[in-house]
């Protein structure tokens, strides 16, 4: 078992952020080669392998980026008994996790579908736009984040990006004073799957300080991904009142500068990041997940504008579009031109023979292991949907604190992961 810790370790020193697929795509030739395996690629830099004569009946599928909170970053793996974490970054166990069983199963020269994913973390680019023949009638994806959970289903999303215009010169003629304020290392996360753990947004907390003491901005900027709860906010006010740190983690420092006048955004810009509803937005008893979500994950000023980003989730496809519809409509009453993209369709939850094989087969190893669905975007909803014939399944080991710096994954949880995927791997051939 420990081969397959080994190979993660190897694939984590191969520059994987996303948007970066070279040196991943080489890796992955050699290694089909070495095995004996056809590695095609697609125009969007998704990876299958299979054999040349394959008589596959099941794929396995994992996306092959990584989040990384800073450019080009290559984790640091620290290994802390049972935990493997990474140094004052994210660690990369998703899904590193799942290629890492894939490329195992490779090793060992197994006749199954082995598809990698591009760009899952930013948009699930590679999935949306997969021109890759399967020929499988099943497919086990290796992306899920709990031991036990089988999932079955998943929200679907879309993100809002946002732009205000609305700048103007004025006279300085309150002599209002000049503040840095910034908020930093907060425990960030999934804005999916830790959308209902009170996890502090840096953007809300900054905003309640900045309306608070009805300061002016001048210059914002925080959040680090759009599938993230931003851990980081940073912003040049002016005001005439003191303002008050609204966190623990939240510094404030006077600028000593007199300005005769000052460079202004909108002043409906924070009263909308102020006044936004964010986080969860509904819960479904039935399925015992968040219904609706919405994370307000990025902001940013750039010569003449402010830009930000949103990622809204939800279990139901019609849910989805009314939160979207709202949330375009309330940022154009702020004064903001809106668009949308990265849409991806829920995965409505779908008991077949299939993922009842997975459900006896985890049941020998735990005991505990049930059906589920989960409130994050799975590529498997895109699957199902280019392929509607094909049964799908998701399972994975534990990891926790996903996309931030406290990332950790249980070597034990690989361990007991994995014994489910080889027997369901020979299963199928």
């Amino acid at each position: 078992m420990s081969q397959i810790i080994d190979i993660f370790k190897e694939i984590t020193n191969i520059p994987r952020c996303s948007g970066t697929h070279e040196p991943f795509i080489n890796y992955m030739k050699e290694f089909a080669k070495k095995y004996n395996y056809e590695c095609i690629v697609d125009k969007t830099n998704n990876i299958l392998c299979k054999k040349s004569n394959s008589k596959a009946k099941l794929s396995f599928q994992s996306h092959y980026d990584i989040v990384c909170l800073s450019d080009n970053c290559i984790p640091e793996i620290i290994e802390d008994k049972d935990i493997l974490k990474a140094k004052d970054s994210t660690l990369g166990s998703d899904n590193g996790i799942g290629c890492s069983y894939m490329l195992y199963l490779m090793s060992k020269e197994y006749d199954c579908e082995f598809l990698f994913t591009s760009d899952e973390e930013i948009g699930l680019i590679g999935a949306n736009n997969l021109d890759l023949p399967l020929q499988s009638s099943y497919m086990l994806n290796l992306d899920s984040e709990e031991e036990a959970e089988i999932c079955i289903g998943c929200a679907g999303g879309v993100d809002i990006f946002a732009e205000n215009f609305n700048k103007k010169i004025i006279e300085n003629k309150e002599n209002l004073e000049l503040y840095e304020i910034s908020i930093t290392n907060l425990q960030g996360g999934h804005s999916g799957v830790d959308i209902d753990k009170n996890i502090p947004n840096a953007i809300k907390l900054l905003a309640k300080t900045v309306k608070e003491c009805n300061g002016k901005v001048l210059d914002i900027y925080a959040g680090e991904r759009i599938n993230s709860i931003p851990a980081n906010a940073k912003a040049i006010i002016a005001t005439n009142k003191e303002p008050i740190a609204s966190h623990i983690n939240m510094q404030i420092e006077k600028i000593d500068t007199v300005s005769e006048h000052l460079n202004i955004f909108d002043e409906k810009i924070v009263d909308f990041l102020y006044t936004f509803a964010n986080g969860v937005r509904g819960y479904d008893k039935n399925l015992n997940v968040v219904l609706n979500s919405i994370n307000l994950a990025k902001i940013e000023t750039s010569i003449d504008s402010i830009k930000i980003e949103i990622s809204a989730r939800s279990m139901q496809n019609d849910e989805l579009q009314r939160i979207k519809d709202e949330t375009v409509i309330l940022l154009q009453n702020h004064n903001f031109e809106v668009k949308t993209d990265g849409k991806y369709p829920a995965w409505k939850p779908d008991i077949n023979e299939f993922t009842n094989i997975v459900l006896d087969i985890y049941k020998k190893y735990n005991k505990d292991a049930s059906l589920e669905a989960i409130h994050a975007g799975l590529e498997c909803a895109i699957f199902k949907d280019k392929f509607p014939n094909i049964k799908v399944a998701s399972i994975g080991p534990t990891i926790k604190f996903p996309h931030s710096k406290k990332e950790q994954v249980s070597i034990k949880s690989i361990e007991n992961v994995f014994k489910v995927v080889e027997e369901i791997a020979n299963k199928y051939v």
